[in-house]
């Protein structure tokens, strides 16, 4: 292999590496969430991947420049073979590792190793021995090719990550992206196995690609993707909704999670037990008006600006949903129709809320952007809480979804008392049945000038469905005030005070 061969390897390795990792947070998602543990298992995989593979590749350059060619050519196209792979393990090894009960961060943390080691092993492995090649064939200037080397490999690490988050990912889809790295490695792995020119390495590799690209044409289940729409944030999906009641009605998924039901012929009907509370409360404080103002954070299935629209006919609601894909898949799938009163903008929504006017505009501000334990710590702190309690009317009330845990809920907690800082009055609710129920709850929290006057609300939709305002010192069991911090934009620990959560999936 030439001089300009052996750089378009390392950098088009490199590369790979790279592209690999970002495809893997996309290919998890719609099994375990985007949190920062998808992404922690991820890169530590990674980087164990190639530090084994750093040093095992380093033993195999101890030869002649002849052998390393041979020896790579089968590398890549084992490499090949492994990432090719990686779908058919995730489709049967995440229905084993992702059951109820078992320890979530130890079934990701062993779902990781298991798709993305050996192919981050076998990956690294050629950098040291190309490196070795370049050396060998110009040795009088070994310090030169080193830093060449290195500097390739880092360009070629850069160009992937950019490459994966703002190309692939988006117009190719991960399925499409995870077979490009193995296109790539693939043609390296053929390149090499031609320059060696020899029978056995280029039987070897040329068995190793028809055995990748058999199992690409005969598992093109397993390529197939699981998302309606794969967009820069999410592995969007709708599924049917079955319930006796309804006639037609759909679920929206964002990666593994459910964000809104929607009946087709009922835009009142409001499936999901911490939705239709929402709706009760604000029942209570402006259920006697036609024109309610409000502002939501995340549109997801566009459950209740649909529902509020017909409500609240002389309203003005304000959605700030971050992501496009996620609104055209609730107007295409979801029923969800532009109405007049209904205002949508793509963008992050303290950045929405910023360049408001510091005046009452909102009667209702509806916090409901987290993902499961992956939550946005910019929309949780005393600063953002702020921004929120100066753009509320006199009346005005700030409704925020919290997934935390059924006893000892920090963060929850943590919430309660940043909020404590800007609203005199912040309850607690939550569905009576489900805080029996499960390791994790979803509570409501309301934060006004003034408490809901009642203690227990009743649904209108589903006779067995109430609610209740928790006790604080009840739930919180043996944490105190001290014990949970103000969140501030310098210091929210979100992942920290949700580590009871994550621990488990269920």
């Amino acid at each position: 292999m030439n001089k300009l061969g052996l750089a378009a390897a390392i950098f088009l390795s490199s590369a790979s590496v790279m592209v690999l990792e970002i495809a893997a947070a996309r290919l998890l998602a719609p099994y375990v969430g985007m949190s920062i543990y998808t992404w922690t298992c991820i890169i530590a995989t990674i980087l164990a991947g190639m530090s084994i593979g750093h040093w095992f590749g380093g033993h195999l350059s101890e030869t002649d420049p002849t052998k390393i060619n041979r020896r790579l050519a089968i590398l890549f196209g084992a490499a090949t073979c492994s990432v090719i792979l990686v779908p058919f393990v995730l489709r049967i090894a995440a229905p084993q590792l992702l059951v109820d009960g078992a320890p979530f961060l130890v079934s990701i943390s062993v779902l990781t190793a298991l798709l993305f080691f050996l192919p981050s092993v076998l990956i690294a492995c050629v950098t040291p021995m190309i490196t070795k090649m370049a050396i060998d064939a110009k040795p009088e200037a070994r310090g030169r090719t080193l830093g060449r080397m290195y500097a390739l490999g880092a360009l070629g690490s850069i160009l992937g990550t950019v490459a994966a988050g703002f190309v692939f990912i988006s117009w190719i889809g991960t399925a499409g992206t995870i077979l490009s790295v193995a296109a790539a490695l693939a043609i390296m792995g053929a390149a090499f196995a031609v320059t060696a020119r020899h029978k056995l390495t280029i039987s070897i590799v040329l068995a190793l690609l028809v055995i990748a690209a058999v199992a690409t044409i005969l598992g093109r289940t397993a390529f197939a993707s699981v998302c309606l729409e794969e967009s820069r944030y999410y592995c969007i999906r709708v599924v049917d909704f079955v319930d006796p009641k309804a006639t037609e009605a759909r679920l929206m998924v964002l990666d593994h999670m459910g964000h809104g039901i929607n009946e087709r012929h009922d835009p009142t009907a409001l499936h999901s037990s911490y939705v239709e509370l929402t709706h009760e409360i604000v029942q209570q404080r402006f259920g006697h008006t036609r024109d309610l103002r409000s502002f939501f954070i995340g549109g997801g299935a566009y459950t209740l600006p649909r529902t509020w629209a017909g409500r609240f006919p002389d309203g003005r609601h304000t959605v700030s949903e971050i992501d496009p894909a996620v609104t055209r898949t609730a107007i295409h799938h979801m029923w969800f129709k532009r109405h007049p009163s209904i205002k949508i903008i793509h963008q992050d929504a303290r950045r929405i809320l910023q360049k408001q006017p510091r005046e009452p505009l909102f009667d209702v501000i509806v916090g409901d952007a987290f993902h499961d334990i992956s939550v946005p710590a910019h929309l949780v702190t005393a600063e953002f809480a702020g921004e929120v309690s100066a753009r509320l009317s006199k009346h005005g009330v700030y409704i925020l979804t919290i997934i935390d845990s059924h006893r000892e809920p920090a963060f929850l907690l943590a919430q309660v008392r940043t909020l404590s800082e800007f609203f005199p009055a912040v309850e607690v609710w939550s569905d009576v049945a489900q805080a029996s129920s499960g390791k994790r709850l979803t509570y409501l929290l309301v934060a006004s000038r003034a408490p809901v006057p009642v203690a227990r609300l009743a649904s209108s939709q589903f006779p067995n469905r109430v609610w209740a305002r928790q006790i604080l010192t009840d739930i919180a069991g043996r944490l105190g005030p001290a014990d949970v911090p103000i969140l501030t934009d310098d210091f929210a620990p979100v992942d920290r005070l949700l580590r009871d959560v994550s621990a488990f999936g269920d």
